[in-house]
């Protein structure tokens, strides 16, 4: 069984004139063992929610994942679709693509990525437990790691993580085969692995990850364990090629017409290419329905389970009934009162309506829950003890934070949302890439936006953050400029389903702009906040906490006998999905002035080129916001004075 991963592995990498052929050929052994022995699956319906989840963390081995699912019979990877590996519109992609395929739970490809989603997916899977119970919510995540996962800053992060919430019911094969593409892996690593997961609070094995019995017994011991588990299957890379195995040569290539003959020889596989005898696939294939009584059983207990609808609803994504009131009376209030608050405080006012209305709302924060305003009171904190708790105290940890937030996410069920200071959403990118990459739904509150939270200074002034942001597909950037507006971004980023969002929020306090409450204005990204009192002079588009500054630019000009609009564009993305016409209507023909307390990288597509920007050019500085913001030039008084000049 193993041999025919390896053959289908070495026949879609020749055929590619790509790939990865090492890890698949090197881990074969082990996987088999886990996918015909120990996890939970039912290859018939690959999204039954209490299935065990597997996550191939070392995503560059992906005809590892691949040959597994064609051999154990679930539909959509068909032995076409192992020849079209790595090809335009395969399902089997370079590395696995969420989405592409039911039964792939997670992209990966970037190192360490997949094993902080893993840590996620156990951390969902035990919140939902602590929700619903043991007999709808009870399975495993297994991982399959290299030894690139494992170097990786967030593979510490992660590790740790797991550690302290106890996440038993997760466990990690390392392959530990001792090469990385520049050679041995002693080159740059002389860590001792296992006493580094012990440290974590991980149980550990080390074992021959050619010996299926060696294999089935740590595996054994793995479900048994309370703590995490960390296999570390001693293996060789490339596995029976005559000249490449146990080199780098076998990592990132074909192994060659001659060199892949003499591997299958070695092997003892005399199948045409693509071809798998009948007894192979057969065992394969009952290994793909070994779950299936499982399965059925799971389902009759769903039907007569009390909270079956709720369950049934929260691993669909569809919010529940009613939440939706509660955040539109909750604007309404918002209209009447015309609070002055930070957009953070806002925030914490939108969670506390939002948070009790929507069950699947899980916070939490890097370790500044004091200045993200990212807990509620009297929502429990999610901790060892407490597994249903719905805030957790991720610590110093952002980048894993970001990436447990995309495999909760893609587990179902739970809604993540965190917090940190925007000027470390580039601790966080290449998870927030990812989940973008991947559609989920992960929001991140991302708080003290601009040189406005002052002191701190240059090192914690995002001036460069909203550009690089923005630049992102599939992320929607919102950077609300008052609470009205901060309660509309809320509210669009838990409608998302289809991606991550972020909310840039401002450190200091920011007047209400906003006295009605009836549409929804920022779900069209832009808008028309004070129309001009006759045909437009001037057009002012503002974001976040300069809208203010670009309303009593207004005033100003208006008084001197200048129609000028105020247009605030709380999300550069959702405006550009609107119609053209809208948009021409919104922004006008006079000439525009953009106001942003950052770099203006981005702003021409929205200014046109005959427009000014008022913002930063370089980057900030230590002192209180007030003398930042007069230092360097973001003033209503800079604003009028460039109109002026624009008008002359």
């Amino acid at each position: 069984m193993a041999d025919a991963i390896r053959a289908l592995t070495i026949d879609a990498v020749e055929q590619a004139k790509s790939g990865h052929p090492g890890m698949p050929l090197g881990m074969a052994d082990a996987a088999t063992v886990l996918f015909s022995r120990f996890m939970k699956y039912d290859a018939a319906d690959p999204r039954w929610a209490d299935r065990d989840r597997f996550v191939l963390s070392a995503g560059h081995g992906s005809m590892l994942l691949y040959a597994w699912l064609h051999l154990s019979g679930h539909g959509g990877m068909a032995v076409e679709d192992l020849r079209r590996f790595r090809q335009l519109h395969s399902v089997a992609a370079g590395h696995p693509e969420f989405g592409e395929h039911p039964a792939i739970e997670t992209t990966t490809g970037p190192l360490g990525q997949g094993l902080a989603n893993a840590v996620g997916m156990a951390l969902a899977e035990r919140h939902l437990a602590a929700r619903f119970g043991k007999s709808l919510v009870d399975h495993r995540t297994w991982v399959i790691a290299g030894d690139g996962c494992l170097m990786e800053g967030i593979s510490h992060e992660a590790a740790s993580l797991a550690g302290h919430f106890g996440l038993s019911k997760l466990c990690v094969l390392w392959d530990d085969n001792g090469i990385c593409i520049d050679g041995e892996v002693s080159l740059t690593s002389s860590d001792d692995v296992l006493k580094r997961f012990q440290s974590y609070g991980w149980a550990v094995k080390r074992v021959d990850g050619h010996d299926p019995i060696a294999v089935e017994k740590a595996l054994e011991g793995a479900v048994r364990s309370r703590k995490p588990t960390l296999i570390a299957c001693r293996t060789i890379i490339g596995f029976a090629a005559p000249t490449k195995a146990g080199t780098a040569g076998s990592h990132g290539s074909p192994l060659g017409a001659k060199e892949a003959e003499a591997a299958k020889q070695a092997l003892g596989w005399t199948s045409e290419p693509f071809e798998v005898p009948e007894d192979i696939k057969s065992n394969w294939e009952a290994a793909g329905r070994r779950s299936a009584g499982t399965r059925r059983s799971w389902l009759k207990r769903l039907a007569n389970h009390p909270q079956k609808a709720d369950f049934e609803r929260a691993m669909a994504g569809k919010l529940p009934d009613g939440w939706h009131e509660a955040a539109a009376a909750f604007r309404q209030r918002l209209a009447e009162e015309k609070p002055k608050a930070a957009t953070r405080v806002s925030s914490q006012k939108a969670l506390e309506v939002l948070v009790p209305a929507i069950p699947e709302l899980v916070g939490g924060s890097a370790d500044l829950t004091g200045s993200n305003n990212t807990n509620v009171r009297g929502i429990p904190v999610l901790s060892p003890a407490n597994l249903g708790g719905r805030y957790i105290h991720w610590g110093i940890r952002e980048h894993g934070m970001a990436a447990a937030m995309n495999g909760m996410a893609a587990h179902g069920g739970v809604i993540p949302y965190s917090g940190t200071f925007l000027a470390f959403a580039d601790y966080m990118r290449p998870s927030i890439r990812l989940a973008a990459l991947m559609r989920v739904r992960a929001i991140h509150v991302l708080t003290h936006d601009s040189i406005g939270l002052g002191e701190d200074g240059p090192t914690h002034q995002p001036v460069e953050t909203l550009a690089s942001l923005r630049a992102m597909p599939n992320l929607c950037v919102f950077r609300p400029a008052d609470a009205m507006e901060t309660a509309e971004c809320w509210e669009l980023a838990v409608q998302r389903a289809d991606g991550p969002s972020v909310l840039a929020l401002s450190r200091q306090n920011l007047p209400a702009l906003r006295g009605e409450a009836g549409e929804n204005r920022s779900a069209r990204g832009g808008y028309v906040l004070a129309e001009a009192s006759g045909p437009r002079a001037a057009t002012l588009i503002a974001t976040g906490s300069e809208v203010q500054l670009a309303i009593a630019a207004r005033e100003t000009l208006e008084a001197e006998g200048v129609p000028t609009a105020v247009v605030s564009l709380p999300c550069w993305e959702l405006f550009a999905l609107q119609d053209e016409g809208y948009r021409a209507g919104v922004l006008g023909t006079a000439p525009r002035i953009g106001i942003e307390a950052a770099l203006g990288f981005g702003w021409d597509h929205w200014l046109g080129p005959d427009g000014v920007f008022i913002g930063m050019t370089g980057f900030g500085a230590s002192a209180p916001a007030e003398d930042l913001f007069r230092h360097f030039g973001i003033t209503a008084e800079a604003v009028v004075a460039a109109a002026r000049r624009k008008l002359t």
